[in-house]
């Protein structure tokens, strides 16, 4: 069976898709948490039946919305960060990794940036022409 990817950034599916598996990982964490969607909506600030909108992925629902839920519950929003960046820069993001646990790649994305900044500080910090001239690349 061929892999299945998110399809091209500019088909409309893409967030569709995105905001149906962030709608079931923020029922599924409720549940498990024990939290009915009254409790919860309430806690949020957001009425009971734009929640059920929002877990059942309903494409009119915002996506501020999926983060506030999914950081009330303590939940990564890497499932909604990561599609979107492949979106952005109109790469093939694979869909089982919107089922999947993405903690392990949101740690290599924040190694990687991480590692950036600090070469580039080091370059500035430790490059002595580079006081000299500021808008001069960095990555020349």
């Amino acid at each position: 069976m061929p892999l299945q990817a998110i399809p091209n950034a500019r088909d409309p599916s893409v967030l569709e898709m995105i905001k149906l598996m962030s709608g079931r990982r923020i029922e599924m964490k409720r549940r498990v948490e024990r939290i009915t969607q009254e409790d919860f909506a309430a806690n949020i600030g957001i009425g009971t039946r734009w929640l059920r909108e929002i877990e059942a992925g309903n494409p009119k629902s915002r996506l501020d919305d999926h983060f506030r839920c999914a950081h009330a519950l303590g939940l990564s929003t890497g499932h909604l960060v990561i599609p979107l960046l492949f979106m952005e820069h109109r790469r093939v993001f694979p869909r089982v990794l919107l089922e999947g646990d993405l903690s392990k790649l949101e740690t290599v994305c924040i190694d990687a940036i991480a590692q950036h900044n600090l070469e580039t500080l080091s370059r500035q910090l430790f490059t002595p022409d580079a006081d000299a001239n500021p808008d001069k690349k960095l990555d020349e």
